[in-house]
């Protein structure tokens, strides 16, 4: 789920300040707002795990076949995931190799570091060509995710009395107002997922609603470590000048990595039963180095 980088932003970027931690951990840094999660706050998190309930914050996917033929099993919808299986012999096993796109909209993902560019640098200030070769990635790749994350996670549900409207800019007043209704308060170093009560679809005449700028912005002054949400950018852009503030913005200049696709209607409900909106976020990817995203099965744990 991105929209891929052009002039547009970067003359944005020349004609207003946006928030950026380029060179705030240093030249060298892959880990970008994950920094943030300090033992402080990670211990924080801990704290929210008291009764062991989990909720997965992923989309199922099902596997389309790679097999051929006139009688070959077909699927209706694209799968982010194609699946091979593999003749075993009369082994009493089975096995299968499988394909998988990690930037798809079917597919709670994780988009790393180097998924986005700003004026052909990767975050912080890196030249993409150092960064990203056709061997794979060698700055700001899925190889920051190699200790899994854990922190807390605050839930502010958007969509608590129905789906956002149709071309919704998210701000920083619905950010407020959440917190305002729920009893909450985001901290440095906390993860926010965002619930819009949409599912992501390419249809002109229904805009999606979206995180805007200001929305980023806000996300920068409070300390976000990771956003996770159902929706992410809008879809048309809400804004020409600046299409796409959380891949364009908060990803290649805050380095905030990004959970795009999540699927968090059992968490809101969870969260709206227990009325407990902070929990434990885990996520733990395939120590898989070298990629600008990989599939996650993000946990909330009450």
């Amino acid at each position: 789920m991105s929209t891929e980088p052009g002039d547009a932003v970067t003359q944005a970027a020349n004609e207003q300040e946006f928030p950026s931690n380029w060179g705030r951990w240093g030249t060298d840094d892959e880990l970008g707002t994950l920094n943030l999660i300090t033992e402080e706050a990670r211990a924080r998190g801990a704290a929210e795990a008291r009764t062991g309930r989990a909720v997965s914050l992923a989309q199922p996917i099902r596997p389309a076949p790679l097999v051929s033929g006139p009688f070959a099993p077909t699927t209706q919808d694209g799968s982010p995931v194609q699946q091979l299986m593999q003749y075993t012999g009369s082994a009493p096993a089975t096995a299968d190799v499988m394909l998988v796109t990690n930037h798809h909209v079917r597919s709670t993902h994780l988009d790393a570091l180097s998924h986005q560019i700003m004026d052909g640098q990767v975050y912080p200030e890196r030249p993409l060509s150092e960064s990203v070769t056709p061997a794979g990635v060698r700055h700001g790749s899925t190889a920051a995710f190699a200790a899994g994350i854990a922190t807390r996670g605050i839930l502010l549900d958007l969509a608590f009395d129905g789906p956002l409207s149709v071309g919704h800019p998210v701000t920083s007043e619905d950010f407020e107002a959440a917190e305002a209704r729920q009893g909450v308060r985001l901290e440095s170093g906390d993860a926010l997922v965002v619930r819009c009560g949409w599912v992501h679809t390419m249809d002109p005449d229904r805009p999606m609603p979206g995180i805007s700028l200001d929305a980023v912005r806000w996300m920068h002054r409070s300390g976000v470590s990771l956003y996770a949400g159902d929706l992410g950018d809008a879809d048309p852009p809400l804004d020409s000048a600046v299409p796409g503030p959380l891949h364009r913005v908060a990803l290649p200049l805050l380095g905030m990595p990004l959970i795009d696709a999540a699927e968090l209607e059992e968490l809101a409900a969870v969260c709206a039963e227990s009325n407990r909106y902070a929990f434990l976020l885990t996520v733990a990817p395939p120590r898989i180095h070298g990629l600008t995203g990989i599939p996650v099965n993000p946990l909330a744990i009450f």
